[in-house]
């Protein structure tokens, strides 16, 4: 779907496909024929965008193969969809029994991660509306925290230095701007907005920005506003938003509450968990968590947009309205690419996953587009 800022600016909003666990092109395109065009009729539009997420051997079969490439073009006009961002955290076996801390490999130590990501903004390029101005690509926030040395910040800094070189050598062969963000994620190296400014500060903003996850930004109790500030201050660009939902418990250490949030630990994904208590935040790396603590907890558990949490718990969709507010409420846009990014239903607890994921995803996306609006925006219409 598209909008319009009131500064003119046209933006793109869409959900991301790593809720679908295809890896191969054939199952991407499948993917586009079951979700993405009944979706985008369930929402009564004529055109419905796309975050994709492309595992290494789909990018590698597109990269190789420019017939590929024009068929999965065909195949997104043909269904009413259009791609002007690529997820590109998950590198492949997004969707296996346990990938917990598997995500983040390769990291941006490894060559492999700065190969995919060159070939999946080339395939972008490839992919991108012939009125899109420019293309993104989300990406891990350099590694998982630990080990992690000044050695290795050097290393990444190289190898982020040359997916630079490569970006501007697509424009250049290609006519295509494409953009790629690191995504700050607890846990992570760069896991809040200070260490990703003080970070990305130091290399070529025209081409490397961040990729500003809404679930992560409240999982992180950081303020919306002030993050901006920062990454303003240090000339960092918020090259796509991820809107997302974390899940929050106010009084963790009720026995209902306790038991509520058990439910949401489950084996696949990796669920971050920070309190803040006297000014102060704790951490823990999963759910069941132990924090010392009294103050209230929230969770990396991407939730749906639009639905509540079954009480005692709670969502953060007002911090998220408050971050979408700051982000496009002003004079100016900060961006114009929004991904909705809720990757979990098919790990949600029983009594919150009965929606279809057709009507789950259309519903999330109503939520989006009417927020948005409500701040400002517009619809686009061809």
């Amino acid at each position: 779907m598209r909008l319009r800022h009131r500064d003119g600016t046209l933006v793109h909003l869409g959900y991301c496909t790593n809720v679908h666990a295809a890896e191969s092109l054939d199952g991407v395109l499948a993917q586009l024929r079951d979700y993405g065009e009944p979706i985008r009729e369930a929402l009564g539009v004529d055109r419905l965008g796309l975050g994709l997420w492309l595992a290494r051997d789909v990018v590698g079969e597109l990269s190789a193969n420019p017939a590929a490439v024009r068929r999965l073009r065909a195949a997104l006009l043909d269904h009413g969809l259009e791609v002007v961002t690529l997820n590109a955290f998950p590198y492949q076996g997004f969707h296996q029994n346990v990938v917990k801390k598997a995500v983040y490999q390769p990291d941006w130590l490894n060559p492999d991660r700065l190969g995919y990501t060159v070939d999946c903004a080339r395939v972008l390029a490839a992919l991108l509306p012939e009125d899109a101005e420019h293309g993104s690509v989300s990406t891990l926030p350099l590694a998982w925290r630990s080990p992690w040395s000044t050695a290795d910040a050097e290393t990444a800094g190289r190898a982020l230095r040359q997916l630079a070189v490569e970006l501007a050598a697509i424009e250049r062969e290609t006519g295509r701007q494409v953009r790629v963000g690191l995504e700050p994620e607890p846990g992570c190296v760069l896991e809040r907005t200070d260490a990703a400014a003080e970070f990305l500060g130091g290399l070529d903003n025209q081409w490397i920005g961040l990729c500003l996850d809404t679930c992560h930004l409240a999982v992180a109790w950081e303020d919306p506003q002030l993050a901006l500030a920062t990454l303003a201050a240090a000339g960092v660009p918020v090259v796509k938003v991820q809107a997302s939902c974390a899940l929050q418990a106010d009084r963790p250490r009720d026995p209902a509450t306790s038991a509520a949030l058990w439910r949401f630990a489950e084996p696949r994904f990796l669920h971050q968990t920070k309190e803040f208590s006297s000014g102060r935040v704790h951490s823990a790396d999963d759910l069941p968590a132990t924090l010392p603590g009294d103050g209230p907890w929230r969770v990396h558990f991407h939730v749906p947009l639009h639905a509540d949490a079954q009480p005692p718990l709670r969502t953060t969709r007002d911090h998220l309205s408050a971050t979408l507010t700051a982000l496009f409420g002003g004079e100016r846009t900060w961006c114009d690419h929004v991904e909705v990014e809720t990757y979990t239903w098919s790990v949600l607890p029983a009594q919150r996953a009965h929606v279809g994921l057709v009507e789950g995803i259309a519903r999330e996306l109503s939520w989006a587009r009417d927020t948005l609006e409500a701040i400002g925006l517009k619809p686009e219409t061809r």
